[in-house]
Order: structure tokens, then sequence, then C-alpha cells
């Protein structure tokens, strides 16, 4: 999918599932439920080192679902962003911005989000060609920071992991996050082996993130 599709589709998503897990087959059947559960933009970290194979497993598996985007998180470094788009990683995610990796992803089209935390990192990483960037944690920050970060920089595109539960996703969404991750209670999930409530789950996020866009 070229990369301003994968854009496109993050964004309408809103919800994206930040998958760790323990082995690749409880990578890939917690990804598959959130799926299920209509949040369709998956970013599996590299705290599971089967990460490469889940991306590939389930790039191939949804290759004709233009509303489902495999991404990789906890990518620290050029060369395992590398490995990740080889394996069919659409976007990359990392806590913190690296110069490096946003070349490699300019050079192979594919979107790159970086964690940032001021509004220096912000335009540095707009400047090297980032479309979107992570407020990462978001908890330290609040959701009195995006409106700020907004004001002078209206144009940004924000996604806020760190902090985002059901009970607050709304007011992230209305302060003015275009994205969101979730995580720790799915991985948790996950690792229960209660993939039936990953689902039903991802569909009390869909519905708020839904209802606090006016959908």
């Amino acid at each position: 999918m070229k990369r301003i599709k994968v854009l496109s589709a993050l964004k309408k998503c809103g919800v994206v599932a930040v998958v760790r897990g323990t082995t690749k087959e409880i990578g890939v059947k917690i990804s598959e439920s959130c799926i299920k559960g209509n949040v369709k933009a998956i970013e599996v970290t590299y705290t599971n080192k089967y990460a490469n194979e889940i991306i590939k497993e389930l790039s191939e598996k949804y290759i004709k679902n233009d509303d489902v985007v495999i991404g990789a998180g906890t990518v620290l470094d050029a060369e395992t962003a590398r490995m990740a788009i080889l394996s069919g990683a659409e976007y990359i995610v990392s806590p913190s911005f690296n110069k490096d990796t946003a070349t490699l992803c300019n050079r192979y089209n594919v979107a790159y989000i970086p964690g940032v935390m001021t509004i220096n990192e912000i335009v540095s990483a707009y400047e090297s060609g980032v479309d979107v960037v992570k407020l990462f944690p978001g908890n330290t920050f609040g959701q009195g920071y995006i409106s700020s970060v907004k004001a002078p920089l209206p144009h940004a595109n924000i996604m806020v992991t760190g902090g985002v539960n059901l009970n607050n996703i709304d007011e992230w969404i209305k302060a003015g996050a275009d994205v969101v991750g979730i995580g720790g209670e799915l991985n948790k999930l996950g690792e229960a082996g209660k993939f039936d409530e990953i689902e039903a789950t991802c569909n009390e996020y869909v519905k708020k993130l839904e209802s606090a866009r006016g959908v």
C-alpha cells in the first residue's frame, strides 16, 4: 500500500493496536483478534523477538484488505526499520526521532511515526519528512498539550500512545488527537488467552472513537 494510503487508513481507523506478546503465536492471535474487533491498524513491536515473522505473516494474510495496515513498533534504528519493511511493514513507529530511520523510510516511501516530546522535536521531525508524530508517553502530557501543540502547528498529525483507555479515549480525540495507540490491556488479555475479550474490547474502543468524532 502506498504511503499516502497508509496514512489515510491510519487516520480513518483512528485506533492502533500496539501488539507485543511473548511468542509468535500470541502476537499473531492478538493482532487477528484486534482486526476482528475493527481495530485494523496493527503495530507489531520489536519487544517480541518474532516481530519480523509476525509482520510477514500478517502482511501476507491481509495483503488484499486495504483497510488493514500492518506496521512495526519500538524500532530503534534504521537497520531494524529496513528489516521490518522487508518483512512487509507499511509504517514504522519509534519511541524517539532518529534521523537515519527517517531517511531510510523516505527512501522506501514508508510512513515514519517517531515519538516526540517538545515543539522543537516535532518541527525537526516534520522537516525530515515525517507525516505523523507520536506523543509518548501520552499520560505525561495530558490532553491539554495537544491543543498547545496545534495552536502554532495546526497542520500537525498527532498520534497519542501511553495512558489511553476506554475511559478517556473520547477526551484525547476531542482534544485533537488524530490517532491513538492502545496496547496494555490487549496484551494482558492475549497472554491470558482471552482473545474473544480482545475483540470485544476493540469494538468498544471503535464505538467510543466514532462517538467522539461525531460519526
